[in-house]
């Protein structure tokens, strides 16, 4: 293709799918077979899905898997994880059901403080513009009342306005600096109306300010609105045990694994190479259950790699420690959340999942959310400091490689019980699938 083509959203769904199939694909009516085969039955399950996004052509399955046994605060629960990756949600079973026998996981939500900006520019003198703001910041909350009135009936809103001077990194950059708090929603949709209206009392009030010159009550408002990046919205989740405790099947000497898990945490505290990886490994548990309950899987990435980053180096999410004789594993982490609203009132497995969690609030869910963070981490660093992380991999690794292969029924059932004795490499299973052809 060497030209722009026009017109394209308005196309009909079929007319967007006879458009590709018959501009990039050598076999159209394969691909409009195959992109079809995807499509739900359910005509109105379809539709639903088909107006979630624009220019909808088909659905992208990605597994909707379980993880049981998780013991948090007392209670059992089964969690939701949406996720492609092999052994993901076999590696948090495993450590929920670990940790199920040894007290299970505390979670505690320490706060739920989300933020949103007004970025502006001011040409002037600021002392006049800080007077300014003391004496208009009432009007942003008495302007937004008919916004925030049903927030406030469910306990949130806006709870506090700052003017902050930021002309020492840009010149004449200012911005207002709003926490709310969503209850139950994640609240971008709130924050993002009650920041367009501070934008427009900003100038008009701007423009009736006697103090100001005629220059000075030419605010530019750059853009407004809110931020992923949530450092006061945290939940730990934590474990712990007795040293002796830990002991099982691949942990025969308990002292010398948890030594060498405080170190592997340490190691990713002060090296940046292996603390990516290693955050990468607690985002696989938080973000399957993220993704699985209809939240914004990117906010969450962008806030909580930030957030490993807060104090000028990215380090470790997670902690570990040794004190009289108990060994403690935690991680805090930012969480922006919601239980209302968006997918979760609209996509039926995100209804399902949240059901399957017992209609949890944004707070529970943010624990949630976190342990299966923490579990992730613990199977990973688990495997890493005894059999390796191969292992376990590879085996769930396995059938992805004999789907590749189209291999038969006959032959999936020689090439998992030879690779019973055998390790698994993608390279070996290809050897004795060609093997096994012969």
């Amino acid at each position: 293709m060497n030209k722009a083509i026009s017109g394209f959203s308005k196309f009909s769904k079929e007319e967007k799918i006879k458009w590709i199939a018959n501009q990039y694909f050598s076999t159209p009516t394969e691909a409009v077979a195959l992109l079809k085969n995807y499509w739900n039955s359910d005509e109105k399950i379809q539709k639903l899905h088909d107006e979630f996004i624009e220019n909808t052509i088909t659905n992208f399955y990605i597994p909707l898997g379980v993880a049981p046994n998780f013991l948090i605060n007392g209670k059992y629960s089964t969690v939701p994880m949406a996720i492609e990756e092999s052994s993901v949600v076999a590696a948090a079973a495993k450590a929920a059901k670990f940790w199920s026998t040894r007290g299970g996981f505390k979670a505690t939500v320490i706060n739920t403080e989300k933020i949103g900006q007004v970025h502006f520019i001011y040409k002037g003198d600021v002392s006049k513009l800080n007077l300014f703001f003391a004496q208009i910041k009432n009007k942003f909350f008495t302007e937004t009342e008919a916004i925030t009135v049903n927030m406030q009936k469910r306990g949130g809103g806006i709870l506090d306005i700052v003017l902050n001077d930021k002309t020492n990194l840009l010149p004449n950059y200012f911005q207002l600096h709003v926490t709310f708090e969503t209850k139950d929603s994640m609240g971008a949709n709130f924050i993002n109306s009650c920041l367009e209206q501070f934008s427009k009392t900003l100038k008009e009030e701007a423009h009736n300010y006697d103090l100001f010159t005629d220059s000075e009550k030419e605010i530019e408002v750059i853009m407004s609105i809110l931020s992923n990046y949530v450092p006061n919205c945290i939940v730990r989740a934590e474990v712990s045990c007795a040293i002796e405790d830990l002991e099982e099947k691949h942990i025969p000497n308990p002292q010398e694994f948890a030594n060498k898990f405080i170190q592997a945490i340490k190691i990713a505290e002060v090296e940046p190479f292996r603390a990516v990886t290693h955050n990468k490994g607690i985002m696989n548990g938080v973000d399957a259950v993220v993704l699985a309950t209809g939240n914004d899987f990117r906010a969450v990435e962008a806030g909580i790699h930030a957030y490993a980053a807060r104090n000028g180096k990215y380090s470790s999410l997670s902690h570990a420690k040794i004190e009289n004789g108990i060994f403690t594993f935690w991680l805090e982490i930012p969480l922006a959340l919601g239980t209302v609203g968006g997918l979760t009132s609209l996509h039926p497995l995100v209804k399902l999942s949240l059901e399957m969690l017992e209609k949890p609030s944004a707070g529970e869910l943010m624990q949630f959310v976190a342990v299966a963070g923490l579990a992730q981490n613990f199977a990973a660093l688990r495997s890493l400091t005894t059999t390796g992380i191969q292992e376990g991999h590879m085996k769930m690794h396995l059938n992805n490689i004999i789907n590749q292969f189209e291999a038969t029924d006959e032959e999936r059932h020689l090439i998992q019980k030879h690779f019973k004795k055998h390790t698994v490499t993608h390279s070996a299973v290809v050897t004795f699938i060609e093997e096994l052809r012969k």
